[in-house]
């Protein structure tokens, strides 16, 4: 972890504050990627203060997107061909099956084939990466299992813990899942 603020439903002026205060701590080389869900306060705080960095859009929170948009008979295919997309072994293979995909699903169910497509740059970013980060850096997951029990343990204790006690209480969830998390492969 090298940064938490509390904020308010992740606006961009909370995302903003927590990406100035890790500028204003040090973090003086410029992130190459960042990765998120649909939080669009993020993204804005980004462009703002790191500009030039890619952005990787989730691909987990993305598949739910897209299937909610068909029917659940047809769900199980769809799934099949978006792991296609991010399973591939290059780039070029997932712009084939990307590609695909949207021909295959585009006449029939046009409002998932849009979900999918307005997001595709982003949806793509981490295969200019080596591919021993892929698995970290196509998806928030590594980190979702954190904010799960953090949520759980807040809404338990909603309405009795102050403003500086609910900080302390999540940052020592944090702390604590931290111990846990996966190491990243090919971190040299």
């Amino acid at each position: 972890m090298v940064g938490f603020i509390d904020g308010y439903r992740e606006s961009a002026q909370n995302w903003g504050e927590l990406l100035l205060d890790l500028k204003a701590r040090g973090l003086s080389i410029l992130p190459k990627l960042a990765i998120c869900d649909g939080a669009l306060g993020f993204w804005s705080a980004l462009e703002k203060v790191w500009p030039q960095t890619s952005q990787q859009r989730c691909w987990f929170h993305k598949t739910a997107n897209v299937l909610n948009k068909f029917p659940k008979s047809l769900q199980k295919k769809a799934l099949a061909d978006l792991h296609a997309i991010w399973m591939a072994s290059s780039k070029e293979e997932a712009e084939k099956a990307f590609d695909l995909f949207v021909k295959k699903y585009g006449v029939k169910y046009p409002s998932a084939v849009a979900c999918l497509v307005k997001d595709r740059a982003e949806l793509l970013a981490f295969y200019d990466f080596p591919a021993e980060h892929w698995k970290h850096i196509r998806t928030t997951n590594p980190i979702e299992s954190t904010f799960g029990t953090v949520k759980h343990r807040t809404k338990r204790s909603k309405g009795c813990l102050g403003r500086e006690t609910a900080f302390i209480l999540v940052f020592k969830l944090i702390k604590d899942a931290e111990k846990s998390w996966r190491k990243l492969d090919g971190n040299n």
